[in-house]
């Protein structure tokens, strides 16, 4: 027994196919374009932030082992001088450190050392790992980090950590455990990043 197929003649068997997304063209093919480019756009710039997550993860390690070797309060530095004899720096004579042997740093002072030394200190790596350390000190782990605050509020974000690693009952051990816990801050952050992007593709 043959099977015979039958075709109804007011199938159009031939019919190209409808225009796909990338082949519209006019007002509508601006559009996939300019939705593509802004697309391409924010996965740049995630995978930027991502990158950078990664390297501050790895600065705020250093800055936790500038402290493990030695740590100080009222002052950002103590370094050596010519003679050999201690000094203590603030940040208003932080370029005194420069090219002198680090005997101890504060919190903020850490990271400053740790992102290649005073002359460091206004540069995004810094101003961004202390963004990560404010955040492990005062917001709760897992919101989202609040990047770039107006520079008055980054100023006050400075105090609040200096006078957080002055306070009399301090310990360095303390001060290492912040800076680790920012560390996972930056660790989280990237994981909330990929969480966001995974999400809009898939939408």
């Amino acid at each position: 027994m043959t099977l015979e197929f039958r075709v109804q003649h007011d199938v159009a068997t031939d019919a190209s196919p409808a225009p796909t997304r990338s082949e519209r063209t006019g007002l509508r093919g601006f559009l996939d374009r300019l939705a593509d480019r802004r697309a391409a756009a924010r996965v740049r710039r995630v995978e930027a932030r991502l990158q950078e997550l990664g390297e501050l993860e790895h600065l705020l390690s250093d800055a936790r082992g500038v402290v493990e070797r030695g740590w100080i309060q009222h002052a950002w530095f103590a370094y050596l001088d010519e003679h050999g004899r201690m000094r203590k720096a603030t940040s208003a004579a932080a370029m005194d450190v420069q090219g002198r042997p680090l005997v101890a740093a504060c919190l903020v002072g850490a990271v400053v050392s740790a992102a290649g030394g005073p002359h460091a200190v206004h540069s995004p790596r810094v101003q961004h790992s202390l963004d990560l350390v404010w955040h492990a000190l005062a917001v709760d782990e897992g919101a989202p980090v609040l990047w770039c605050p107006a520079p008055d509020v980054r100023m006050g974000r400075v105090r609040d950590l200096t006078s957080w690693n002055d306070a009399p009952a301090r310990t360095s051990a303390e001060v290492a455990g912040l800076l680790l816990t920012a560390e996972r801050v930056a660790v989280q952050e990237s994981a909330r990043l990929q969480d966001v992007v995974g999400a809009r593709s898939r939408a």
